[in-house]
């Protein structure tokens, strides 16, 4: 029977500081951007929440700054300032996705609409549509 040979660690990576975390990450250690992005998914994912997305686009957002951090990671001067800027690119994305649902919803919104027949009515939508749009800028 031949002995397994581990890998003996000073700290497992959860406990590491970010700055081990991402110098090991950048030297291609799989178990410690597990323990990075393990470390901040809560935060990653409150971001979307708190813009209202929902469970799916929260989701895609995580995905989008993992993979965002995957590609800046090398650029990153300063690791104790990775959470920041995680928020900050969670925030533009959230910011983003949710920019994107509402275009998507108003043009939905717009096909759905009859086409007017009479002046009268092309008159009433016409104010309709400016007080909402007058509702939507207060």
């Amino acid at each position: 029977m031949s002995p397994v040979v581990t890998k003996a660690r000073k700290k497992p990576p959860a406990a590491w500081s970010d700055t081990r975390l991402v110098k090991a990450c950048l030297s291609g250690d799989e178990e410690a951007w597990s323990s990075l992005i393990d470390k901040y998914k809560a935060l990653i994912y409150s971001i979307p929440v708190k813009y209202g997305l929902s469970q799916q686009e929260a989701a895609d957002v995580f995905q989008a700054t993992c993979t965002e951090l995957l590609v800046r990671l090398p650029e990153l001067r300063e690791p104790r300032a990775l959470p920041k800027w995680l928020m900050q690119v969670a925030h533009h994305e959230s910011y983003r996705w949710k920019r994107q649902s509402q275009r998507t919803v108003s043009r939905d919104a717009e096909t759905d609409l009859p086409e007017p027949t009479t002046p009268a009515i092309a008159e009433s939508l016409f104010q309709q549509t400016q007080e909402e749009q007058m509702l939507r800028e207060a």
